[in-house]
């Protein structure tokens, strides 16, 4: 108990003389831009790590299919003018004496601003075996459609729609699709297989062809820079904002010093719009946008790394333009709530050396890497320490060129990361 008190005094005087670099060393961030055009008509995907991946125009396909065998969520392009509503006048008994009175007081349907897995067509869906376009049979494991649907298609028209079913074990979708009077009627089969490596395939319902709109792997991009339809004050509403990719997790902090670094005192937003639209805001007197002042955000990639994340201005509708910064905080995003390990290191920046000041818990013996931000492994050793004390260990750095460095220390069972930078 004497031990770990001294220790944790100890820390939090190095804490206060040499900031922690993950959590409050102000390192140079990387200041990018992306454009998405006049009238936002592309969309961008970005990679935290690589930066922009790939650009596709917006406005290429009215509906969409989640590729997963196991997924029944067919999306809109909601940001691109698309509108589902069901029939509410039949059921699918009624495909062929379709009748659209009462339109103008249906409520258009679109995707989820927080779920990818809940599209439009998936909106009134009360939870397995009802995916709200179809049920599951337990038998065939098909997704049987029992709703039609009137949707506005984003070039302006109008055409009936039935999603017939879903062959989950063939990854298909048989859809049918018509004018509103019946002419121009397609049935027609949609194989999922071959675009496994993104998310959605696209269909354009005017030319009856399948849109593999995604313009790189779903692997190898973190965030969407898009229009899409988000709440705003309750009610759908078009919007220009970032949304996640599948498995990407967020933190958003407010209001706080744009260089504040502790993303794990929260637990992390992996739906799908958790840094959305209102990190700017409309001035209606100067007619500019406004950027949301004392907030950061900490994006998680694939990869487990974590990244701060402030936006820096918003040109609006004339070029599409967003300028923010950027910084790699963390090379795997581990948090060191849990552990029985802590330990300092200083000084940070550094010369020729540094000390890594440990209590090791009830390890004898640790591990250190320190690692380019390439991942490139420049000094790698162990080092013998006495188990539940204060230790210290010297690490040279005087063969090491300035720069960034990630120092991860481990046990075998625990791992812990540190920010080094080296200056001369």
């Amino acid at each position: 108990m004497k031990t770990t008190t001294l220790l944790s005094i100890f820390i939090l005087i190095v804490n206060f003389l040499i900031p922690n670099p993950i959590y409050s060393q102000r390192i140079q961030p990387d200041t990018d831009t992306v454009t998405m055009g006049p009238g936002y008509t592309n969309e961008i995907y970005y990679s935290m790590m690589n930066g922009q991946q790939g650009i596709t125009d917006r406005k290429l396909w009215d509906i969409a299919f989640k590729t997963p065998r196991m997924s029944a969520c067919i999306l809109t392009n909601d940001g691109a003018g698309v509108e589902l509503y069901t029939y509410t006048n039949s059921d699918i008994s009624g495909w062929n004496n379709f009748d659209t009175t009462g339109f103008s007081s249906w409520i258009p349907m679109f995707n989820s601003p927080d779920d990818w897995e809940t599209g439009a067509f998936n909106r009134y869906q009360s939870g397995h075996p009802d995916y709200g376009w179809g049920l599951y049979n337990s038998v065939t494991h098909d997704v049987v459609g029992d709703s039609l649907f009137l949707i506005k298609l984003r070039n302006g028209d109008f055409k009936k729609l039935w999603i017939v079913k879903k062959e989950s074990v063939n990854n298909i979708y048989d859809i049918r699709y018509a004018n509103l009077d019946g002419t121009e009627e397609n049935t027609l089969s949609i194989d999922c297989s071959p675009y496994t490596t993104k998310n959605f395939v696209g269909f354009d319902l005017t030319t009856s062809s399948l849109i593999d709109f995604e313009p790189v792997d779903k692997t190898n991009w973190d965030l969407l820079f898009t229009k899409y339809m988000g709440i705003n004050n309750g009610q759908p509403y078009p919007v220009t904002g970032v949304l996640s990719n599948i498995g990407i997790k967020v933190n958003k902090f407010y209001p706080v010093a744009l260089n504040y670094g502790m993303w794990d005192l929260a637990t992390m937003d992996s739906t799908r719009s958790p840094i959305g639209y209102d990190w700017k805001v409309f001035n209606g007197a100067t007619f500019t946008y406004e950027i949301a002042d004392s907030t950061v955000y900490f994006v998680q990639d694939l990869g487990g790394n974590i990244h701060r994340l402030v936006f820096k201005a918003f040109a609006g509708s004339g070029t599409g333009v967003i300028v923010f910064e950027k910084e790699m905080i963390s090379a795997n995003g581990i948090s060191e709530k849990d552990l029985t390990a802590s330990l300092a290191v200083y000084p940070n920046p550094a010369n020729d050396y540094i000390n890594l000041v440990i209590n090791p818990g009830n390890a004898g013996r640790i591990a250190y890497t320190l690692s380019a931000v390439s991942g490139k492994s420049m000094i790698s050793q162990q080092a013998e320490v006495q188990k539940n004390e204060l230790n210290t260990v010297r690490i040279g750095t005087n063969s090491l060129n300035p720069g960034i460095y990630i120092l991860q220390v481990s046990d075998g069972t625990w791992s812990v990361n540190r920010k080094v930078i080296l200056s001369r």
